[in-house]
């Protein structure tokens, strides 16, 4: 008898145990789907999407002189997409480096400035589906292309960007003197190289040749031979945020299918669909 009550004693605790696990586990599963949830839940709540841009980038984002509106492309993209998810967008101007600090922190939803897809970057943020292709280029001095025949030439060369660039990146890994400005406008980048100040600015095909084309009085241009580095640009959001990160997909697919992208593209490009894909010999 005593034998048998031990053994039903030794059974109930094992049952209560177990009860007791399981409904920890449930716990712990319905806390992870409720934490999943809730920064898309609290981004519809409020009905607004939070989204870190430069403000200083043309034609990506920017102010058109006289005005105080901000513009872009991305900038038009993404009010786009905030209307098609009926979200408010508002918008936060930040350096390159703070606005991936911002995102990372949950300061802000995302980030919209030309930002490269790189497999660093996939290790610490979700990027959107990319609606932008392109590659990179340098913008030298035009009477002696700042001594720059090949991308070999940068070494000891001054190299102007945000640091955390992927083409400061580039830079770097040739040798480059890494010389950054705090949100600088377009104009201070190119006149520092037009001077002499800088050698040298990396950065993508399209905005380098809008920048070139709004300062034609300055001693810059495009190098003829340098092309290299394919890229896929998308608006960047927080690792965790994968709920977002599927409506943001959704809609931007949308976007790209029923042409609203490229007309956006158009407009800010002189006409080009940076939809597109390129192909380059580097």
């Amino acid at each position: 008898m005593k034998n048998l009550f031990k053994k039903q004693s030794r059974a109930l605790l094992v049952g209560i145990a177990s009860l007791a696990l399981l409904t920890a586990c449930g716990n712990e599963s319905d806390n992870t789907a409720e934490k999943t949830a809730t920064e898309w839940d609290r981004i519809q709540e409020e009905g607004k999407l939070t989204v870190a841009t430069s403000g200083t980038l043309f034609p990506t984002s920017y102010r058109e002189e006289g005005t105080d509106e901000l513009t872009g492309f991305e900038v038009e993209v993404v009010k786009e997409l905030g209307k098609r998810l009926e979200l408010e967008v508002e918008f936060t101007e930040l350096g390159f480096d703070e606005m991936l600090t911002s995102v990372q922190t949950g300061q802000v939803d995302m980030a919209a400035n030309d930002i490269e897809v790189t497999e660093d970057r996939k290790e610490k943020f979700l990027f959107s589906t990319p609606f932008k292709y392109s590659y990179g280029t340098a913008i030298v001095r035009k009477d002696d292309l700042s001594g720059i025949k090949t991308l070999e030439d940068l070494k000891g060369k001054k190299a102007a960007g945000a640091s955390t660039s992927v083409y400061m990146e580039t830079a770097r890994s040739y040798g480059a003197e890494e010389v950054v400005y705090d949100n600088a406008t377009n104009e201070t980048y190119l006149r520092d190289v037009a001077i002499g100040r800088t050698d040298v600015i990396l950065n993508d095909y399209y905005l380098q040749t809008l920048a070139i084309a709004a300062f034609p009085e300055l001693n810059i241009v495009i190098h003829p031979d340098i092309k290299y580095s394919p890229s896929e640009v998308s608006v960047v959001m927080k690792k965790d945020n994968t709920e977002l990160a599927e409506n943001v997909n959704r809609v931007i697919e949308e976007m790209i299918e029923d042409g609203t992208v490229a007309k956006i593209s158009g407009e800010f490009f002189n006409g080009a669909d940076v939809t597109k894909k390129v192909d380059i010999e580097e």
